[in-house]
């Protein structure tokens, strides 16, 4: 375990799939605020250009001044870029669809995929005592998310219960190889956790059977279920932790910071 006496590096965990509506975003959200309720100081780093975290954080649009494009391509300062959230403890560098065009900027620079992680261990970033950093990854495997990878720890993969979901996943798994042969080489993958699970569905069930027998230990223990209230909360620009803090969302939510709290040799009571 760690020495709660000294500063530790942040642990910095990308939430990644290249498929679009899986519950990326929403877990982001959702694990960060899980994890500042349990007293941990969060960061979220919103890489998607649609900039759905921080919406569903409660950036406004004209609030969002600096963003993740300036950390990657701008000498900013820090406290400029990260913002505090209505959630205490957990803070957000936010995204603008600007950040779509960052691809095409990165690509001249000789140092491309790794500005991400030179930018998230940065000196000045000791200042705000981070115990996680949580990146919501684009939906997609382009050099936004290799920045990501090759920045982070672990890679969380939420996994939709429906046809074709292992499918998909092994083109993730084969970007994760490349990284670690090119960039990272102690990426590991802090697990899968299943979302929009419906447990009277056997689609639900197989894909669960499925993905357990293929993955074993990778898989989470904890199942995020379809529920109204996660649906609602991003339409009121809180996570679902606020929004309804007793609905059946939340409570899986919670259930997901405590394992990878756990994963991370953390004791949780």
């Amino acid at each position: 375990m760690s020495n709660p006496s000294s500063q530790a590096a942040p642990k910095i965990i990308s939430i990644a799939n290249q498929k679009g509506g899986v519950g990326k975003t929403t877990t982001t959200i959702n694990l960060a605020a899980a994890l500042a309720e349990a007293g941990k100081r969060v960061l979220v780093v919103d890489l998607d250009p649609q900039g759905n975290a921080s919406t569903g954080l409660g950036i406004d649009s004209e609030d969002r001044e600096f963003t993740t494009y300036d950390l990657l391509l701008e000498d900013i300062d820090l406290k400029s870029i990260i913002l505090p959230t209505t959630t205490a403890g957990l803070h957000i560098i936010p995204a603008t669809v600007d950040l779509s065009s960052a691809d095409i900027d990165l690509i001249s620079n000789e140092k491309r995929s790794f500005l991400l992680h030179d930018a998230l261990r940065q000196t000045a970033m000791d200042e705000f005592e981070l115990d996680y950093i949580l990146i919501d990854c684009p939906p997609s495997l382009n050099l936004l998310t290799v920045n990501a990878m090759i920045a982070s720890d672990s890679i969380l993969v939420p996994l939709q219960s429906e046809f074709y979901a292992l499918e998909g996943l092994s083109q993730l798994m084969w970007s994760i190889r490349e990284v670690r042969q090119s960039g990272n080489k102690d990426l590991r993958i802090e697990g899968i956790v299943l979302t929009m699970y419906d447990q009277r569905n056997n689609l639900s069930l197989q894909v669960e059977q499925d993905a357990r027998d293929n993955l074993g230990e990778l898989v989470f223990k904890t199942r995020i279920p379809r529920n109204v209230r996660v649906s609602e909360a991003p339409s009121f620009a809180m996570p679902v932790l606020s929004y309804d803090t007793a609905s059946k969302g939340a409570q899986a939510y919670r259930a997901l910071a405590r394992e990878v709290l756990e994963n991370n040799e953390e004791k949780v009571a």
